[in-house]
């Protein structure tokens, strides 16, 4: 029994040790750069409550329940609790990818319906919220050609998903092929992260936190430009 407690005091201790303010400095980074600085500095303190979770005893819950809202109205995107509990519990990698992904492509769908059955009265004022609705017109016009892309696109790189979500119901995409393509997304992503801390733990963090989404991206650009190229030349 002893023995027990102490394993538990220790996890607690290495979450605890994950989650300290240097630590935070990459995650809160990659955030920055998907908000206004008043956006920005206004979720300092549920960005800090959100970090928090990964200390609790039920945290793998508390993932969920972020993976979820995420993907259609709440500004923390999970990472910032994937990353210290999987430092801290190597061995549970691969579950942890597995929760956030079932869980941001369920909650993926809820923001599709809320973009094709209440854009008016809830998806445009997420979108508002976020400064994110002048871009609504311009997206419709070009979304049944590459609807499927910017919904890979937003599911690793990022742009905040929620956006594409909303969108993506909000334009008539079928639901099966954003389904299909949250998850092919929305894996990529989080096994990805996974993999890499599962192998190189706490040295791969300020690369994953930094650098990853900017190597997303540019892997979007080239498969998206390898696409352009085939299908016009």
């Amino acid at each position: 029994m002893r023995r027990k407690v102490q394993r538990q005091k220790t996890t607690r201790a290495s979450i605890v040790s994950a989650t300290e303010v240097d630590g935070q400095a990459g995650a809160w980074f990659a955030l920055q750069q998907q908000l206004s600085g008043q956006q920005f500095f206004m979720l300092r303190p549920l960005y800090d409550w959100t970090l928090r979770l990964a200390e609790h005893p039920h945290a793998l819950w508390a993932l969920a329940i972020v993976a979820f809202v995420e993907s259609s109205f709440f500004p923390i995107p999970p990472d910032v609790l994937m990353i210290p509990m999987i430092i801290a519990r190597p061995s549970r990698a691969w579950l942890i990818a597995t929760v956030a992904l079932v869980a941001s492509v369920l909650g993926g769908m809820l923001g599709y319906a809320i973009g094709a059955f209440f854009y008016e009265s809830l998806g445009q004022p997420i979108l508002e919220a976020m400064g994110k609705a002048h871009a609504m017109e311009e997206f419709n016009t070009r979304f049944n050609d590459f609807g499927f892309w910017a919904v890979l696109a937003a599911g690793v790189t990022p742009f905040p998903y929620k956006v594409i979500t909303i969108m993506s119901g909000w334009t008539g995409m079928p639901l099966g092929t954003f389904i299909a393509t949250s998850i092919l997304a929305r894996a990529l992503r989080f096994f990805l992260v996974a993999g890499l801390l599962w192998k190189f733990g706490e040295p791969i963090r300020d690369f994953i936190e930094k650098r990853l989404g900017l190597m997303f991206t540019l892997f979007i650009v080239l498969l998206f430009g390898g696409f352009l190229i085939v299908k016009y030349l």
